[in-house]
């Protein structure tokens, strides 16, 4: 059975919460959009972005105020991943992953784990996210081959985990592993938390089209020693951990999607009042006039649906179909209203001088992460064939 959700503390529409989002809007406006485009070009880390964010609390936004952190309201938590999305969605990785192994110790580890690394999560002594993708498994998580192998009070793990976020800057990772061969697959998984140190390290940095800042990297382990206290909940459980996390990541994601695409509205919108054509601003010209009808449609459309998806998961309600319409609808929705806003700008969409064109190579990783747009439409599917039938 799931643990039950966390109680949040920091409503969505509190005094607080306001406080809290005109701060994160002040900083965006004076510590991140002046240096966005050179940091996000030159793939630089955005340290003291990282730094700054901890005034915020944004590193422990999820996490229960008795472990130090803010127990903020999943909606609120999309409202700022959505603001933070419009001006670098970068950013919105590095937190969105520790806070992702976070909530796993929270939900299921013991005692002990929780009291010795969520106060260290929150503080930002320690920083790291969520290992779950391997090269040949992805969105078919069961076919992981990294093993876990017990010995005495250790397991000694060995494999290679990729595409992690934060794997060269973080330190610590929730790492699913293969503890059995059995059948079904997944009552084989298990999950630790692992500290870097002997047997575990960061391989390469993995370039990427988009999502710059941010670093994605391998992760090595040869005969990684961890403890067996270090097991999150019970062995053999790992996998539906997983996959519970993932109804947040999902939300997340989609608060991503919904960030670009209203910043790709914002975009196109601004330069089709400045730019001229045949005697008169672009946005006059009914072909202008579609594209822009259409993506404010989607964007708006896009926020409601994530709202929805976190308003259920607030109650402690499963929100599998809601997060996953969440997820499919929003990030479509940034990808389309980026290579619009691209086509309103022409050629100024294709030079790396206007935001845009970084927004169209932000966009298509939304469709991918926390599981394909493919796989969102199955899992939409099978919900409402099963909720159907009672």
């Amino acid at each position: 059975m799931n643990a039950p959700q966390p109680s949040f503390h920091v409503g969505p529409d509190s005094d607080e919460a306001r406080q809290l989002l005109d701060a994160i809007d002040r900083w965006l406006t004076r510590e991140v959009a002046p240096h966005v485009m050179q940091l996000e070009h030159e793939d630089t880390w955005p340290a003291q972005m990282v730094e700054q964010r901890k005034a915020f609390g944004v590193l422990r936004a999820a996490i229960s105020p008795q472990y130090g952190g803010l127990g903020l309201s999943a909606q609120l938590y999309a409202r700022i991943v959505s603001r933070i999305s419009e001006v670098w969605m970068s950013l919105t990785g590095i937190f969105n992953s520790h806070l992702m192994m976070a909530l796993l110790v929270e939900k299921y580890g013991s005692l002990s784990l929780k009291e010795n690394y969520l106060p260290r999560f929150a503080s930002g002594e320690l920083r790291g996210g969520l290992a779950l993708t391997e090269p040949n498994a992805g969105t078919d998580l069961q076919a992981i081959k990294l093993r876990a192998q017990r010995q005495g009070t250790v397991y000694r793990l060995n494999g290679t985990k990729t595409w992690i976020s934060n794997g060269i800057q973080g330190s610590c990772f929730a790492v699913l592993t293969k503890t059995a061969d059995t059948e079904p697959r997944h009552k084989g998984m298990s999950m630790f938390l692992c500290e870097k140190g002997p047997g575990f390290t960061a391989g390469r940095k993995l370039e990427k089209l988009g999502y710059k800042g941010i670093d994605s990297a391998e992760l090595l382990f040869q005969d990684y020693r961890v403890s067996a206290e270090n097991l999150i909940g019970e062995e053999g459980r790992g996998f539906q951990q997983a996959v519970g996390g993932l109804e947040l990541g999902r939300i997340n994601v989609a608060a991503r999607g919904v960030g670009i695409a209203k910043a790709a509205l914002d975009e196109a919108l601004k330069y089709s009042q400045q730019r001229e054509t045949f005697g008169k601003p672009i946005c006059e010209h009914q072909a202008i006039q579609l594209k822009l009808g259409e993506m404010a449609t989607r964007a708006e459309a896009a926020r409601l649906l994530v709202r929805q998806a976190a308003e259920i998961y607030d109650r402690g309600e499963r929100c599998d179909l809601e997060a996953g319409m969440a997820k499919y609808f929003a990030t479509e929705a940034a990808f389309e209203n980026a290579h619009e806003a691209v086509r309103i700008h022409g050629g100024y969409g294709y030079s790396k001088e206007f935001m845009v064109e970084r927004l169209y190579r932000d966009a298509p990783l939304l469709c991918i992460g926390e599981g394909t747009n493919e796989m969102q439409r199955i899992i939409i599917a099978k919900q409402l064939i099963k909720r159907s039938k009672g």
